[in-house]
């Protein structure tokens, strides 16, 4: 076939292969030759896995099924993704990037690797990510940087930098990652993609490894707002199995986002978010934005400004509940039941003192000793306690908020992706890229990352967020946008 299957978009592929103008296998194979291209030594690297055999028989099978006359199991059915290597699959290795998990192989699918097979997608293997989802650039990944794609020399982000790089560079149409504080629409502002963190309970976290419980949500990504809306409606729904599911009907995010594409924002109010533009954004970002507004004004939005007061205190209180919540979380990776053993010493807590120190990273370990310090007797109520207080304030300024809009936007970063090694070093400094994306993962709202142009040559983000099962406004004034603006289409990568 003389056309670039890779170079299309998920809702044009899906309509490929029910039509049967081309299967799914071989949809699968040009997008595992892109990846054994583009991925290796010297690459992107976004993958840590390819599950090649399995992919070409998972596309297989929905090619079988067609040929026989049945209706495709989902509109992704036949359609290739990348997965963020912190869902479990019961077929492939899980290592959320760390070494304690080398080699692990799951006696359990997630509820979303579950969700994705039983609609027939084509799971290519497993991406690159920060270890145990905890960083802002998959520089602390045990396995190696992913680099991205626009400039080979930057990070594409993270946590999720593997699943939004492989975006990026055309090696898979669609991903999964997840989003703790930003670690799904930070990526996608970094590589000009298109990366949904769902309301708190819309995607199940059943089988996602836990970095910080009451923060973690799962969500689609992918280049275009109607191919995520289209894994957003496969991966959504209730779940059973996981506590924290809300048992509501996923909301109607692909006929949201079809209507959008018309690109009329009649009606629609767009809140800017006061605190969360100006000062402290990098001049081309601050730029973008503005331009953008402008574009929604053109599109026949009202664009108002709104406050929301408490926001300031939003990246001071996430930074004392996540890890709180990972000294809690980690605790389970005690070298008695399964990972990684280095066996030392006489005792069991001997060996667990020293397989922590082998298989946990640098960041992994400050952000148990942040934790554990916040959780100890004496200072409880002083940090965790007062941040959880914080927390309270932050979901009832969005509340104010969307009394006065029906979304509300900032940019998704401060800046655009910033070289390799540049703030490995600098916590403080790495922290403050999730600036304007940690506000909603406290409240647990809905909020997504659309390109909003480039500043020198890299992509910048648009970050709209919308109330908690807000998703159907929140595609729509999305789709609206990115009809009106042309494609970023990254530089083609060089090894």
């Amino acid at each position: 076939m003389s056309e670039d299957l890779t170079r299309m978009t998920a809702a044009d592929l899906a309509s490929r292969i029910h039509s049967r103008e081309v299967s799914a296998v071989e949809v699968a194979q040009a997008h595992l030759d892109r990846i054994a291209a583009v991925d290796g030594d010297g690459g992107v690297h976004a993958f840590l896995h390819v599950a090649t055999d399995a992919a070409l028989a998972s596309a297989a099978l929905v090619d079988d099924s067609l040929a026989a006359g049945s209706a495709p199991a989902s509109p992704l059915a036949g359609v290739p993704l990348a997965l963020k290597d912190v869902f479990t699959t019961s077929d492939m290795p899980t290592t959320a990037g760390s070494r304690i998990l080398e080699g692990w192989r799951p006696p359990y699918d997630a509820t979303v690797t579950g969700r994705l097979r039983g609609a027939g997608v084509t799971i290519l293997g497993k991406t690159n990510m920060d270890e145990f989802a905890m960083g802002s650039s998959t520089e602390y990944s045990a396995y190696g940087v992913t680099r991205n794609p626009w400039d080979a020399s930057r990070v594409p982000g993270g946590s999720g930098g593997g699943s939004a790089a492989a975006l990026a560079a055309f090696e898979a149409p669609l991903a999964i990652g997840t989003d703790t504080g930003g670690s799904i629409r930070q990526p996608a502002a970094f590589t000009g993609t298109v990366g949904v963190k769902p309301t708190y309970g819309g995607v199940s976290r059943y089988g996602l490894i836990a970095c910080a419980s009451s923060l973690d949500q799962g969500g689609p990504c992918a280049r275009t707002v109607l191919d995520a809306a289209l894994l957003h409606e496969v991966i959504g729904g209730h779940d059973p199995l996981d506590s924290t599911s809300i048992d509501a009907p996923v909301p109607s995010v692909v006929a949201a986002a079809r209507q959008g594409a018309d690109g009329d924002l009649s009606g629609l109010r767009v809140g800017v978010v006061r605190e969360l533009t100006g000062e402290g954004y990098q001049p081309g970002v601050q730029a973008s934005f503005d331009a953008a507004l402008r574009q929604l004004e053109k599109l026949g939005a009202e664009v108002v400004e709104v406050s929301c007061p408490h926001f300031e205190y939003g990246l001071a209180a996430y930074y004392l509940i996540l890890p709180s919540e990972v000294s809690s979380n980690l605790a389970r990776f005690d070298a008695m039941r399964y990972g990684l053993r280095v066996s030392e010493g006489a005792s069991a807590e001997a060996v667990m003192a020293a397989t922590r120190e082998a298989g946990f990273g640098p960041e992994v370990k400050r952000r148990i000793i942040l934790g554990t310090y916040a959780l100890s007797s004496g200072y409880y109520d002083a940090y965790y306690g007062q941040a959880q207080k914080v927390r309270t304030l932050i979901a009832r300024d969005f509340t104010a908020a969307f009394g006065q809009a029906d979304v509300l936007v900032s940019p998704t970063t401060p800046t655009t992706a910033f070289p390799i090694g540049d703030k490995v070093d600098d916590p403080l400094a790495m922290y403050l890229n999730d600036l304007a994306t940690i506000p909603t993962n406290l409240a647990g709202t809905a909020a997504m990352s659309v390109p909003s142009g480039l500043s020198d040559g890299l992509p910048v983000g648009l970050q709209i967020m919308a109330p908690a099962l807000g998703e159907a406004v929140m595609y729509r004034a999305a789709a609206a946008y990115e009809a009106t603006r042309e494609p970023l289409v990254a530089p083609e990568v060089s090894r």
